[in-house]
């Protein structure tokens, strides 16, 4: 038998356990997001495929997703009726003889030794619809990258394979922030090299790479773009990068003042979330008004645990920015070694 590699996505995954709690909103246009009300300042977490349509998407504000969309249902973020429902899909994986790799609330890695990949991933389908009335796509590949990307080409609902031999074919005259790790900023910088295609990057020697993003970025880019995976999949607990707090304010902060307090209130918040976790950096957002958005980080001398340091660390970033316009949010980020 062959290792292959699952990647199981929800389905519009929030947005699908409020549908379930309130059948008469299914195939409407539904978003979630802060207090349901779209006349105040918050931000959509999940938008249905009907919303979608309409270009409401993830981390857009809501007073946009309303105009785009006035018909939608909007909906309050329930954190806890989530985190059930993805506890019970995860536990359901647990159940196939596989290694589970958990990424998040909605989606996970299976590892599997099969000859028959595809009726692993309809009966995962099957369980999980058993399970909780939900519904998932699932990406098959020979390892995590090639199955992570099968399952945008599988939603919804469907199954999708994607091989060394598929790769080219499916994603070659793609631009490179079509691949899993590629922001688009990472894209522009590629772009300014000539490079504005996954075949294009896959065919770049990655010595040239190198000088421009750094002697492990640069030909890991490459190996990317190749389709190639030097990671496994794994079932160790999960290790945090990072923890943060955010809020969003319903009146913009016009007084600095005020601005180092919320901030100094975040990093104490932070650093209560991060427990006994080191601290190496904190990093604070900050988004003027009306939408732009600016961070900067400060690196402490050495790894901390202690509340008072981390405060004075974003503290400290936080005096990187021009105190000169109106706030309306502001984020603090605390990232632990690596």
């Amino acid at each position: 038998m062959a290792r292959w590699v699952l990647h199981v996505d929800l389905d519009q995954f929030v947005a699908a356990v409020e549908i379930l709690r309130r059948p008469e909103l299914r195939g409407l246009p539904v978003v979630v997001g802060g207090d349901g009300d779209p006349s105040r300042r918050g931000v959509v977490s999940t938008a249905s495929y009907q919303a979608r349509r309409y270009g409401v998407h993830s981390g857009q504000p809501l007073r946009i997703a309303a105009r785009l969309c006035p018909d939608a249902v909007f909906l309050p973020v329930d954190r806890e009726a989530y985190e059930a429902a993805s506890a019970t899909v995860m536990a359901t994986l647990r159940g196939f003889d596989a290694v589970v790799q958990v990424l998040g609330w909605d989606e996970a890695f299976l590892a599997v030794d099969t000859d028959d990949p595809a009726a692993v991933a309809a009966e995962i389908q099957r369980r999980v619809r058993a399970a909780t009335a939900l519904d998932c796509t699932v990406g098959i590949g020979t390892n995590r990258i090639q199955a992570k990307l099968a399952t945008g080409f599988g939603k919804p609902a469907g199954i999708f394979t994607i091989t060394p031999d598929t790769w080219y074919g499916l994603l070659g005259d793609r631009p490179p922030d079509a691949l899993w790790g590629i922001g688009a900023k990472t894209a522009k910088r590629l772009a300014a090299l000539g490079i504005t295609t996954v075949a294009g990057l896959a065919g770049t020697d990655p010595s040239t790479l190198a000088d421009a993003f750094g002697a492990a970025t640069g030909p890991w880019l490459v190996r990317l773009a190749r389709g190639a995976d030097d990671g496994t999949v794994t079932d160790a607990p999960h290790v945090p990068r990072s923890r943060s707090r955010e809020t969003t304010y319903q009146e913009d902060l016009a007084d600095w003042a005020q601005v180092r307090r919320e901030v100094a209130r975040l990093a104490r918040l932070v650093a209560a979330d991060a427990a006994e976790l080191r601290v190496a950096r904190v990093v604070v957002k900050v988004r003027y008004a009306p939408f732009h958005t600016h961070t900067h980080g400060h690196s402490l001398a050495e790894p901390t645990t202690d509340a008072d340091r981390i405060e004075m660390a974003a503290l400290a970033a936080l005096d990187d920015f021009a105190a000169d316009r109106p706030v309306r949010l502001l984020g603090v980020r605390a990232e632990f070694p690596r």
